[in-house]
């Protein structure tokens, strides 16, 4: 994360947590017209909507005008993570342990850098997958992307969390 987004963070992180959210990834898009996003959950697991997002916009607008971390001008996006969400931090592989996901690597693994498979959590600071039976210790550090897939489990977790 770049020392601007690592600002941000410093900056909106405590007001939205005190209105109930957590961030789950914040990402500067485009170079011409620059877009932060910012993705956020609510802390207590329910769907977040369009309402949840104009909430932390309305709240967090003010804090990034104040203290300017952006030089430039830029659009603010904020966002839920979806179902099919980008794990980011090293609990989110704890958190979704048991479900698929796609990871990307920096370096050639074993001949490879993109992972499909069952995730099994942190064993000494690795990402855990399963690929094909086989476990896969992908370093934490090294991972350059990974998201959730979209399957049959998921939606049925995500279903019985939210009560729907």
């Amino acid at each position: 994360m770049s020392l601007a987004l690592k600002r941000i963070e410093e900056i909106i992180a405590p007001t939205l947590t005190d209105l109930g959210y957590a961030i789950v990834r914040l990402q500067m898009q485009g170079e011409r017209h620059p877009t932060l996003q910012i993705m956020a959950e609510r802390l207590d697991r329910k769907i977040m909507d369009v309402e949840d997002c104009a909430a932390i916009s309305r709240a967090i607008s003010p804090l990034l005008d104040v203290d300017d971390p952006i030089e430039d001008a830029y659009s603010l996006e904020v966002s839920s993570p979806g179902v099919d969400r980008p794990l980011v931090r090293a609990e989110d592989f704890e958190r979704f342990a048991g479900f698929e996901a796609k990871v990307e690597v920096a370096y050639l693994i074993d001949g490879r850098k993109r992972f499909t498979g069952r995730l099994v959590g942190l064993v000494d600071g690795n990402v855990q997958i399963l690929v094909d039976g086989e476990a896969q210790d992908l370093p934490f550090e090294d991972i350059v992307k990974a998201k959730l897939v979209l399957t049959d489990d998921l939606l049925a977790a995500a279903s019985k969390e939210q009560g729907l």
